[in-house]
């Protein structure tokens, strides 16, 4: 069994569905990444990947889907 690792955010800027299905799918493209949650109604992210991420990878994941991720 492999260890897991988990990184927190906070996306700002989504408004409905569509804006979650699109950080989503660019944050399911970063290597080792195995599950991404986006809730829209608080815009917390949870990432679980098979190693450690670095912020600014799932940074410009987020910001490539169009969106910001809190400081």
């Amino acid at each position: 069994m492999s260890d897991t690792h988990t990184f927190t955010g906070t996306v700002t800027g989504m408004t409905c569905g569509h804006c979650v299905a699109s950080v989503t799918e660019e944050v399911q493209e970063i290597a080792g990444v195995e599950d991404v949650d986006v809730a829209l109604a608080t815009g917390a992210l949870t990432v679980t990947s098979a190693q450690p991420l670095d912020e600014g990878t799932v940074r410009a994941a987020v910001e490539e889907a169009g969106y910001a991720l809190a400081p």
